[in-house]
């Protein structure tokens, strides 16, 4: 069999995820149609879920790391009265309940309770380990082990429609929350228990799409003008060549680009392509920036120090703009 040659690909794909497939074997279907040397998603959706998974691809998987660590948006639907194992539809029932009375003021009264600053157990069906097993491989065997809580924020946990033992919601949260255990939680407080049976990902830091599209429905163009990809796209556009297919792809600075931007002069440049830190004019007092030469080319992100000079954190080497 003749050895395929594999690219060198850089940047960032927004996917559009499916239903029922998990978040490697989609990265590894996009990865052979790019047929990318290095690639790495930034953050599992689970099976059920759909919607918002960016893929990062070569240089771009240095700025993975920024992904994983930011806010999320979900738009999500739930039921009322049946709690199950993993708080969604995937696994057994454990529990019913009635809803007779259950309204809409009852659900809104109890949303208060899972704003801001709180802590969530986390479930038994997910990746986390314990003693070198994953937690949902546990499960499976019908195991529950002991878990700690952890802090998680919760911005917005909004009811967007409710009919009868079904609501829709959007959620608004902070990295590690885990959003079945938000309603199983929910359910709980309302005395009825309730999962989640359709879950869709909207956003992930500056990446957002619509919050008014529904669950099931193909997200369109986000804020910035940028768009969800499904695989059906990609195979189509692989179809016409790789210039076709890497068009998809947005610049690896888009993972940062509301963060404050510093213009280096050539002297900087160059000492923070060394990994210097330097002083540049006009920085902010403090936090994150990305670096840019007068040639408008993508040096990489820097920390302001206590010093006030300016710090590289991730590089990269320089690409000129055709």
């Amino acid at each position: 069999m003749a050895y395929r040659q594999l690219r060198s690909v850089n940047g960032v794909l927004l996917l559009d995820k499916p239903v029922g497939a998990t978040s490697n074997s989609v990265l590894q279907q996009v990865k052979r149609l790019f047929q990318a040397a290095k690639a790495g998603h930034t953050g599992s959706l689970d099976p059920l879920a759909t919607g918002l998974l960016p893929l990062c691809f070569g240089e771009g998987t240095k700025m993975s790391s920024y992904l994983l660590d930011a806010d999320k948006v979900y738009r999500l639907e739930a039921q009322f009265g049946v709690r199950t194992a993993s708080g969604d539809a995937e696994a057994a029932v454990i529990a019913r309940s009635a809803v007779n009375g259950l309204s809409a003021r009852h659900v809104e009264d109890a949303l208060a309770d899972f704003r801001g600053d709180i802590t969530q157990v986390p479930p038994m069906y997910s990746a986390l380990k314990h003693n070198g097993k994953r937690l949902y491989d546990l499960a499976r065997q019908g195991l529950e082990v002991a878990r700690e809580p952890r802090p998680v924020t919760i911005f917005e946990f909004g009811l967007v429609d409710f009919y009868g033992d079904r609501a829709s919601f959007t959620v608004h949260c902070t990295k590690g929350t885990y959003v079945r255990t938000l309603i199983d939680d929910l359910g709980e407080a309302l005395g009825c228990g309730a999962h989640v049976t359709q879950l869709r990902r909207l956003g992930v830091g500056p990446f957002r799409s619509p919050t008014s599209a529904a669950c099931g429905e193909q997200a369109g163009p986000d804020v910035d003008g940028q768009r969800m990809w499904t695989l059906q796209a990609l195979e189509a556009a692989a179809e016409q060549g790789f210039d076709a297919l890497d068009r998809h792809l947005l610049p690896i600075e888009s993972v940062v680009a509301h963060w404050p931007r510093l213009v280096l002069s050539p002297d900087t440049a160059f000492y923070v392509m060394q990994g210097q830190a330097v002083v540049v004019p006009h920085a902010p007092a403090q936090g994150s920036v990305t670096l840019f030469d007068k040639s408008d080319v993508f040096l990489g992100v820097g920390e302001v120090c206590a010093d006030g000079r300016i710090a590289p954190k991730r590089v990269f080497k320089p690409k000129r703009r055709s």
